[in-house]
């Protein structure tokens, strides 16, 4: 693929070897940038819903390579809360800008934004439908810290109705020879449209209840909060909230070179106690996003093929 001017949407976007191609541009841009690589460009970061990782990362990363930052991290400051629409937000912003980075709450949000806009957009997050960018970073950091894609066990836990990361994460590892292991209750297992995509795509996935019934058999870790901002009902959160917490004890009965991963930010599934142990990689997957997204807005802007 030609990535120059396209738009990143989803994850379904991208075939393998479109998503290895990245991933070798984002090995690349860690080993040497160039610091003046996007100079003259200019990024427009348009933030509708709260980010911390995300958002400093696309901005760290633009000014990294020489471009300049724009936007905003709070719609309440913008002509969103007067009553503008998204369309025209979008039409707005592309005239003074390269690329745009948006994160919205609303699922479909950066599919409209990209067919509104003339210039590259990226999706930082929809509400809980894709979050691409964060996949590319989650595989990074796997093959990184696995030496590879193929053939991992991966377990998925947490919140997986919500959680646009793992829905994200489930789609792309459709294509390597991987098996899936959903570990949540009842109420947050992954949703059926995506359970039924894997089945079609003859990909193995096991579903589970809690952590220590497949512990021993997992490479991969990737743990999630319970999303408190997703729940329609409070009732329910509490109720859920908290029903996965993993410490010290859980490396007792997991492989040796298990490596925990976790989107962030945590809140108390994983015990800090963890952090400073060899298995614990999320810190490191989070810094891997400055790589990946420098090699992300080269490559949508074309001073990298």
């Amino acid at each position: 693929m030609d990535f120059k001017g396209k738009d990143i949407i989803s994850i379904r976007d991208f075939c393998k070897k479109d998503i290895l191609h990245i991933l070798e541009v984002a090995k690349n841009m860690e080993e040497k940038s160039d610091p003046n690589l996007l100079s003259g460009k200019v990024m427009a970061s348009l933030f509708f819903e709260p980010s911390t990782r995300t958002r400093l990362s696309f901005e760290s990363a633009m000014n990294h390579l020489g471009g300049r930052v724009i936007g905003f991290a709070d719609a309440g400051v913008t002509s969103a809360s007067k009553g503008e629409t998204l369309w025209d937000t979008i039409k707005m912003v592309e005239q003074y800008s390269d690329v745009i980075v948006q994160r919205h709450l609303i699922e479909g949000a950066a599919r409209l934004a990209a067919e509104a806009a003339l210039i590259p957009v990226i999706n930082a997050g929809d509400g809980a439908n894709q979050h691409p960018t964060q996949t590319l970073l989650d595989l990074y950091t796997m093959l990184k810290t696995k030496g590879k894609l193929e053939g991992l066990n991966i377990g998925l836990c947490g919140d997986l109705k919500y959680g646009r990361t793992i829905h994200s994460l489930a789609i792309a590892m459709m294509d390597f020879k991987t098996k899936l292991y959903f570990i949540a209750p009842d109420e947050l297992q992954m949703p059926k449209v995506y359970l039924e995509e894997l089945k079609e795509k003859g990909v193995e996935f096991v579903k589970a209840k809690r952590i220590e019934d497949v512990s021993k058999e997992l490479d991969v870790l990737y743990m999630t909060r319970i999303q408190k901002e997703r729940f329609a009902d409070p009732i329910e959160y509490e109720r859920l909230k908290g029903v996965y917490q993993i410490g010290l004890d859980l490396l007792d009965i997991s492989k040796k070179d298990l490596k925990i991963m976790h989107p962030l930010p945590r809140v108390d599934e994983i015990k800090p106690e963890l952090d400073k142990t060899p298995n614990a990689v999320y810190f490191e997957q989070a810094g891997n996003g400055l790589h990946v997204r420098k090699a992300l807005l080269a490559l949508v802007l074309g001073k990298v093929k």
